[in-house]
């Protein structure tokens, strides 16, 4: 059986192949090699990239989630609060911006991922004035109002996350911030 005529993949030139297997043109031979090496070569390093972060987040520990799904709550937080002042000073600070937490993290770890606790705060107030409280109790009250900020202060039951309560809640806060993203 004599193979019919094609077009090489390459120069798409017509060609008698050698077999009937044949995609390129005796001209063509060695770049077409090249390119399957290439992309040979492009799967096994996606495959041993996918191998490597699978096995880096099997050995992620709790608090390594918990560190994940902070960063997430913070980003988000950020995303949510953008074009709006600092909630302690009012000011719209040209550096760095954090997300402060009313009640601290330490004092009340079940408020950590509590959305009405946390808000923009420019990075003096929220280091260099360890918060400051009493400026950011003001402006919680202007935001979010006296009913919340005395749920706030009051008390809670305490809160203990499991690594797969980490997961679902980076995830959220990472589709929260996607969506606040594209809003801007």
């Amino acid at each position: 059986m004599i193979p019919k005529s094609r077009k090489c993949r390459i120069c798409k030139e017509p060609f008698l192949p050698f077999n009937t297997i044949t995609p390129v043109c005796k001209a063509h031979e060695y770049e077409f090699a090249m390119q399957q090496v290439e992309k040979a070569a492009r799967k096994k390093t996606t495959v041993y990239r996918k191998e490597h972060r699978e096995a880096k987040e099997r050995l992620k520990t709790r608090q390594d989630w918990l560190k994940d799904a902070q960063t997430a709550f913070n980003r988000w937080i950020r995303a949510r609060d953008h074009g709006k002042p600092c909630i302690s000073c009012g000011r719209f600070h040209g550096g760095q911006n954090h997300a402060g937490h009313y009640q601290s993290i330490g004092a009340h770890p079940e408020l950590r991922f509590d959305e009405n606790n946390c808000h923009l705060q420019c990075q003096p107030c929220n280091t260099q004035l360890s918060g400051n409280l009493i400026e950011y109790r003001k402006g919680l009250i202007d935001r979010r109002g006296v009913e919340n900020v005395e749920w706030l202060e009051g008390p809670h039951e305490p809160a203990k996350y499991s690594i797969d309560d980490l997961k679902a809640l980076k995830a959220k806060f990472k589709i929260k911030y996607l969506s606040a993203y594209l809003k801007k």
